[in-house]
């Protein structure tokens, strides 16, 4: 078995892994700024203003970014795609849900606090 076979397993391995990173996100946010738990870019941690945005937007992101992966791994069960097409929903969804969490977290955070 060709090791391609089961990319399409990939979104719902990460939708899942999403989804309950982000409910425990969302029940235990980080109290205060550290560098091991929570959402953590230079522009979140410059203030606790700005660390407490960052957690509960980027744990709505990531919540919406599991239920798009969870709703694209069933595509496969309704589309078959053979070859290197595998890797898009394999590889490059997970990928795109995780710069989708960034950046609208970045852009929201800019927006929220443009002069700090």
């Amino acid at each position: 078995m060709e090791w391609t076979a089961n990319l399409w397993e990939m979104p719902l391995l990460c939708g899942i892994i999403f989804m309950i990173a982000a409910i425990v996100m969302y029940v235990f946010p980080p109290k205060k700024i550290n560098s091991l738990y929570g959402y953590r870019t230079s522009n979140s941690m410059k203030s606790e203003d700005r660390w407490h945005f960052a957690q509960r937007f980027s744990t709505l992101k990531m919540a919406q970014g599991s239920v798009f992966l969870l709703l694209s791994s069933f595509l496969g069960l309704l589309i078959k795609i053979d070859g290197k097409l595998l890797m898009v929903p394999g590889i490059i969804f997970p990928l795109l849900v995780v710069f989708y969490i960034l950046f609208s977290t970045e852009t929201a955070l800019k927006n929220k606090f443009p002069n700090t």
